[in-house]
């Protein structure tokens, strides 16, 4: 999907699910998981993956990954004012995981995602499933599974809001004077 001045061209956030959920079980299959475990990134990739966990009947309970300490932007996006600690209640040791995401945009948020799972133990394979994948990436990562791309112009990044309803919205990014 290009960019365009109409933002209700933005694609419905539960068609999004649909396909990523679609994407996520051929994946699975292709894979052979049988037993994998789920974790989501703070905030929005939680609240995608709390749908997603219920959709794909996940056993074990969802976990939740807060990777701000784990960036490698921190310098310059300072501390995010609802810092959380992570909750992974399950090893990742030898686990399959799936780890979920709202936006995929540079890859850093993935870089630094995994760093944090490794810190916990080595899991089997990941596999990352994102609701949106947009251009922009700055480090050689891409999702596995996706419910929609978009592609925006420089100045603007989309938002994910929710969890209830889910919601996506694009914004102008406001650029400091130098």
């Amino acid at each position: 999907m290009s960019d365009s001045p109409s933002l209700s061209r933005l694609p419905d956030t539960q068609s999004l699910l649909d396909t990523l959920e679609q994407h996520l079980r051929q994946e699975i299959a292709s894979r052979q998981l049988t037993d994998p475990v789920m974790i989501g990134i703070h905030s929005g990739g939680v609240w995608v993956a709390e749908q997603l966990h219920q959709r794909l009947n996940i056993s074990k309970p969802l976990g939740k990954l807060d990777i701000t300490f784990y960036r490698d932007d921190f310098s310059q996006v300072g501390m995010h004012p609802q810092v959380q600690a992570s909750q992974l209640p399950f090893t990742l040791e030898g686990r399959d995981i799936l780890l979920i995401d709202d936006v995929f945009y540079t890859g850093r948020t993935i870089r630094a995602a995994l760093n944090e799972i490794f810190d916990y133990g080595r899991p089997a394979q990941v596999l990352l499933g994102v609701l949106i994948e947009r251009d922009g990436r700055q480090i050689p990562l891409r999702p596995d599974c996706v419910g929609g791309t978009l592609t925006l112009s420089a100045g603007r990044r989309i938002k994910l809001t929710g969890p209830n309803p889910l919601a996506l919205s694009v914004h102008e990014v406001r650029q400091e004077p130098a």
